[in-house]
């Protein structure tokens, strides 16, 4: 089965830690658990037509909830932090929240 970019960057991280990296040119993403760190390059690069200069990766366990007397697990996911290059442009989605 083929993966395109949509498939691979399913939605934007926002938290208080990662809307303070932008100002360094770092933005978090939710991606695909069996995807690389070529993939997720290309695929952002694709999706907002910006330069990436490095990928980070980490798999994030899911957390164990209750919900009256039942437990479950939340599903595990990837996170992916995109470094762009100095000289490529930011990506307005997250700009804007600023």
């Amino acid at each position: 089965m083929m993966k395109t970019a949509h498939d691979i960057v399913i939605a934007p991280v926002i938290t208080e830690a990662s809307m303070t990296a932008i100002s360094q040119k770092k933005y978090t993403f939710r991606v695909m658990k069996n995807v690389n760190k070529q993939e997720i390059a290309k695929a952002v690069e694709e999706l907002f037509g910006v330069k990436v200069a490095k990928v980070n990766t980490i798999n994030m366990r899911g957390r164990n909830k209750r919900v009256g007397l039942h437990y479950g697990k939340t599903a595990d996911w990837k996170k992916a932090i995109v470094t762009l290059k100095a000289d490529s442009k930011g990506i307005e989605f997250f700009e804007s929240m600023l």
